[in-house]
């Protein structure tokens, strides 16, 4: 069994690089919405990866987009991933002012923030949804697929497990040691982004693998 797409996945995914995020979203909640947040947010993380499996090279045929050239797109962004997380920045961390803004308005009102920001963009964004999808594509049974499908669940459960334990988890490692750990993925995703990159530019240019 291939253990690489959930390495990689859990790498962009980091959940323990959003456990401050979290805190910030949910101060005041009550710890039935807060339940309700873990569970919305881990679901929801779950269908993206699931979707992106399951209908992401449908929706690349649909746009007339090769999967190499996917490849070297999602590669660059993996490497911008990488590129963030190095600076101790979560992978997914896309949100501009407004939609930290809207974060916190929905937080102030009570309302949840499962979706958006929390699981959309800063734990499955763009680079999570891109790796997803060429993944899928060398799945060549439905076991394979099916497995895929199944790493969600284990992104799912680890986000979970992540924002239940927010509080201790915080305590325990701190700023600096959330900071060292999103470094160390930032690192290991770099090497993943340049193989899947390297991967689509030999599909795209045949002489670069001779």
């Amino acid at each position: 069994m291939d253990f690489k797409p959930l390495i990689t996945l859990l790498a962009i995914v980091n959940p323990l690089a959003i456990v401050p995020f979290f805190i910030h979203y949910t101060q005041g909640f009550s710890r039935e919405q807060r339940r309700r947040t873990i569970v919305i947010s881990s679901f929801s993380a779950f269908v993206v990866i699931a979707t992106s499996a399951l209908a992401g090279l449908q929706i690349l045929d649909f746009f007339g987009i090769s999967l190499a050239s996917f490849q070297v797109g999602g590669g660059m962004l993996l490497l911008t991933s990488a590129l963030n997380m190095l600076n101790a920045q979560p992978a997914e961390a896309k949100t501009n002012t407004h939609e930290m803004e809207d974060g916190a308005e929905k937080a102030a009102r009570g309302a949840s923030i499962a979706v958006v920001p929390l699981t959309i963009p800063l734990l499955t964004g763009p680079a999570t949804m891109s790796t997803v999808v060429i993944y899928s594509e060398k799945a060549k049974t439905f076991l394979q697929l099916g497995t895929l499908v199944g790493y969600g669940v284990v992104i799912a459960m680890a986000t979970a497990l992540c924002f239940a334990l927010a509080q201790p988890i915080a305590r325990v490692l701190g700023k600096t040691g959330i900071n060292v750990m999103t470094r160390l993925m930032g690192l290991i995703l770099a090497a993943l982004a340049v193989e899947v990159m390297s991967d689509g530019l030999v599909k795209l240019f045949p002489m670069l693998g001779r």
